[in-house]
């Protein structure tokens, strides 16, 4: 089951640090962290005020890797209801692989519109789609004023989401994990897997707050070493016997069907659906409009 949604609230206020809570007993439930207030950005300017009913918020393009398992699209399709629920504008989706539309697609839509566009990397690494394939695709000539933020990579929401779908698999298999696996996709290109690593540092750091220390290791599903199934066998051949799998992947796909056979003793649900990547999503598009719109003020100014 997946993450209730999230009701609407009216302005911004800072992100919460990490801090470890206990899992709701609940199936599909959530950690229950402190939840950053985040402006409704279809109807605020950059100084907050409201939008007169004929402007229209930038659009908020996903530019998502892609599967060509149906249930991926679905687990998007949650985390974009989420996003309107939060900030009242509705995700486009763009796919780099698999699945139409395109991100080239999408933004080609949007040319000649005078509606801006903002992408958000939904991406948990900055790998070779992070740095090389949305790039080119912005480049490419279009009536369209076209901006990008950040992806995911080393956000403290998706930490927080990392152990919240932990605690939800800890309760399903009725016990505590004494070792970690944190699950990848892996990439070879430098950086690549930066993201990875410092997922690493603060889900032990959550996990040493809540329970003392846990070893976290970093394994991948291709591209880097160690596999998902070494480091399960590492773990386990240092004695520890509830290995779990935190899954550092955002939708069902052949690498989360695969971790099913890695041998752990329990195995999370990938992230793209849980409320914390509703919010970071959303807060990266409304950082971006915002930056946007004090350029263009102090430019006229």
């Amino acid at each position: 089951m997946h993450a209730p949604a999230l009701a609407s609230v009216p302005a911004l206020a800072p992100v919460p640090a990490l801090a470890p809570a206990p899992a709701s007993g609940s199936a599909g439930g959530s950690v229950p962290v402190p939840v950053p207030v985040l402006v409704d950005v279809s109807r605020a300017d950059a100084a907050g005020t409201p939008m007169s009913p004929g402007d229209r918020a930038p659009a908020l393009v996903l530019a998502v890797h892609g599967s060509a398992v149906a249930e991926a699209a679905v687990t998007v399709g949650r985390l974009c209801d989420a996003v309107e629920a939060l900030g009242g504008v509705r995700p486009l989706v763009g796919h780099m692989d698999h699945q139409e539309p395109s991100l080239a697609e999408v933004l080609d839509g949007l040319s000649g519109t005078g509606r801006r566009a903002v992408v958000v990397p939904l991406l948990l690494g900055d790998g070779f789609h992070r740095t090389v394939d949305i790039p080119e695709v912005l480049a490419a000539p279009r009536d369209l004023d076209v901006t990008v933020t950040k992806g995911l990579s080393g956000a403290p929401d998706v930490a927080l989401a990392l152990y919240g779908r932990l605690r939800e698999a800890e309760c399903r298999a009725g016990g505590r994990a004494d070792a970690v696996v944190l699950a990848a996709a892996g990439s070879s290109r430098a950086g690549g897997n930066e993201g990875a690593r410092t997922a690493v540092g603060q889900l032990s750091a959550l996990l040493d707050a809540e329970r003392g220390p846990v070893p976290v290791l970093a394994a991948y599903c291709s591209s880097s070493e160690p596999t998902v199934a070494e480091a399960v066998a590492l773990l386990e051949a240092a004695g520890h016997r509830r290995v779990a799998v935190a899954t550092h992947l955002l939708a069902p796909g052949r690498f989360t069907h695969a971790l099913a056979s890695a041998g752990a003793w329990t195995v999370a649900e990938p992230l793209a659906d849980h409320p914390r990547v509703a919010r970071l999503v959303l807060r990266r598009y409304t950082a971006e409009v915002l930056h946007h719109d004090r350029t263009l003020h102090l430019a006229a100014a």
